[in-house]
């Protein structure tokens, strides 16, 4: 059983106000219940992270955190620039392996982390670097024993080849190179329900379920 292993945990996330996060969200949803998600799918990749054996992990938070978000984490503020500029920031801050996680995946288990932690928590790791893919051609974790931003600064954020041109950019650089399973990143009301699905159970899928009751009903939260 692997117990501490010499590692980072970032995740990466915004301060869930209405009109502020999830937007893509709407409709069908408010601009409440879109934030709503969004705080759930935050909170349970949060628990999840807490459960991962890590030397540290922090919340790389735009906005101001809520007080139950904090505990076990170390709350630092984002880098200014684009996202590509905000994931160097945390790599260039970083000293020893890092993982940087998004809040887009409440579905994610310590299981979707196994192969990084068995190869990291050996003397001789075989990869230099992880990367987890999303299904919109995005990535939803990357991984590097030896953080570099120069590898992530400039890489297009936000579109169908964002995963894939990450990818190059590491294989360029020599580093060899492990990949964590695909998962689907919540960005769509349809998107949500489907990953809720997948984490049966969870306190996300239990706040999918309620707006879900609310949207079927013609009703608002």
């Amino acid at each position: 059983m692997i117990r501490e292993i010499n590692l980072t945990i970032a995740v990466i996330a915004k301060e869930c106000l209405p009109g502020k996060v999830k937007t893509r969200l709407c409709p069908p949803l408010t601009a409440e219940q879109a934030a709503s998600i969004a705080r759930a799918s935050l909170s349970q990749t949060l628990q999840t992270v807490r459960g991962v054996p890590s030397a540290e992990r922090l919340l790389v938070l735009d906005g101001r955190p809520q007080a139950r978000d904090s505990v076990g984490f170390r709350v630092v503020p984002q880098a200014d620039g684009g996202l590509d500029q905000r994931l160097a920031a945390i790599c260039d801050d970083a000293v020893g392996p890092l993982l940087i996680i998004g809040m887009d995946t409440p579905q994610l288990t310590r299981f979707h982390l196994q192969g990084l932690l068995e190869d990291w928590s050996t003397g001789a790791p075989v990869h230099d670097a992880w990367l987890g893919l999303a299904a919109d051609g995005g990535f939803w974790a990357l991984a590097m024993r030896e953080p570099r931003g120069d590898l992530i600064r400039g890489v297009p954020m936000s579109t169908a080849s964002t995963g894939t041109v990450q990818l190059a950019r590491l294989t360029a650089a020599g580093l060899s190179v492990g990949l964590l399973p695909c998962l689907q990143d919540v960005d769509t009301f349809p998107d949500a329900v489907e990953v809720a699905a997948q984490a049966a159970g969870t306190s996300f899928a239990a706040a999918v379920g309620f707006v879900a009751d609310n949207v079927l009903a013609g009703g608002r939260s």
